[in-house]
């Protein structure tokens, strides 16, 4: 049986696990896995951060046809990209040898460098699924009051304490606090980003002892053991994502899934070369080379729509080496199940680290 707080949670996200799965753009959770996870009573997460308002709703409405339980939507919280034009041009350079490697047109000034942050919120705000979440930035609280009225609950993201404390004074509901080890990018948006690389472990205690709502722990779990761990260190639910990367239902390309099987401990790296925010992935020959430029690509989303052209390419070419193949410290440890069968695995799983919780 499970604690009082911890009941308490998972009565109020409508979900029989202490299990999220983790919102991955770029296709990687598809509606399908979504569903899958939702239905087999965790939250299944879907990641709309880089979608027009027209596919958010595409994306949600495909979700809902597939389970009636509980899901949750995911959102970058972004400010308009200022570009520095010398910048631009230096990244434009840069990237020419790899668009010539897979046939690519020379680059132009891309026509957006992301969707309306604010157009996007509207129309979550609009869709009102149980459960919103967010990164990369902090929502003001008249924003999360709004969602609270729609009946959406609000999870922010956090990688160190006052980020924790900013989310809490605004009104989320809960915070899924991400450790250093977690694959993709870097949720940070306070402060220095080398100071906010803390680790999960020592993350979580800290992080419960400063705010009064409840926790999701993410960055590295992959099994029963992981989320039990961080249920003792004082989070109510883990989160998530590589572990997931491996089912037949996640969209991404199968050589990266081949790739996430075979990662070592020390396989994956954080680097800003594919977007201009640090994120976590299996090392790459792209990211090798560019890394003498860590510092000098431009920032979030300016690389990131600079690079995406050639991300796509290379993944219909089968290109793995200039790819994004993003990961956590934890990859090797991931499993080919069934969404609805790692869902099971880890609730089992969890049933034997913590026996009467």
């Amino acid at each position: 049986m499970y604690s009082r707080y911890l009941s308490h949670f998972l009565s109020m996200f409508g979900i029989a696990h202490p299990i999220i799965q983790a919102p991955m753009a770029g296709g990687a959770t598809t509606p399908e896995l979504v569903a899958a996870v939702s239905n087999a009573g965790a939250l299944g997460s879907f990641a709309a951060a880089t979608l027009s308002p027209a596919a958010m709703i595409e994306g949600v409405q495909k979700v809902r046809a597939l389970t009636g339980r509980p899901f949750n939507v995911n959102l970058f919280v972004l400010a308009e990209p200022v570009v520095d034009q010398a910048g631009l041009a230096a990244a434009q350079a840069r990237l020419h040898p790899y668009r010539a490697a897979l046939g690519l047109a020379d680059a132009v000034r891309p026509a957006k460098f992301c969707e309306n942050n604010q157009a996007q919120i509207a129309a979550l705000l609009e869709l009102a699924p149980p459960v919103v979440s967010f990164t990369f930035g902090l929502l003001d609280a008249d924003t999360v009051a709004q969602f609270r009225q729609k009946g959406s609950l609000v999870i922010g993201t956090a990688t160190t304490v006052a980020e924790a404390r900013a989310w809490e004074a605004v009104g989320a509901d809960a915070i899924c606090i991400q450790g250093i080890e977690a694959g993709g990018h870097r949720g940070t948006f306070l402060g220095d980003f080398e100071q906010s690389g803390i680790g999960l472990m020592a993350l979580i205690p800290q992080v419960a002892r400063a705010v009064n709502v409840p926790l999701i722990a993410a960055g590295g779990i992959m099994d029963g053991k992981g989320i039990a761990a961080a249920l003792i260190l004082g989070a109510r639910a883990a989160q998530l994502g590589t572990a997931f990367l491996c089912c037949p239902e996640a969209g991404i390309h199968p050589g990266w899934k081949q790739r996430i099987a075979h990662t070592s401990d020390d396989g994956t790296r954080l680097t800003r070369v594919f977007s201009g925010k640090y994120a976590r992935g299996i090392v790459t020959d792209f990211m090798q080379q560019l890394r003498p430029f860590e510092q000098d690509v431009p920032p979030y989303p300016i690389q990131n729509a600079l690079t995406a052209d050639i991300r796509q390419a290379a993944a219909k070419q089968g290109q793995l080496e200039l790819m994004s193949l993003w990961a956590g410290q934890g990859a090797g440890l991931a499993r080919t199940l069934s969404a609805a069968q790692l869902v099971q695995t880890l609730a089992d799983e969890l049933a034997i680290a913590l026996p009467g919780r």
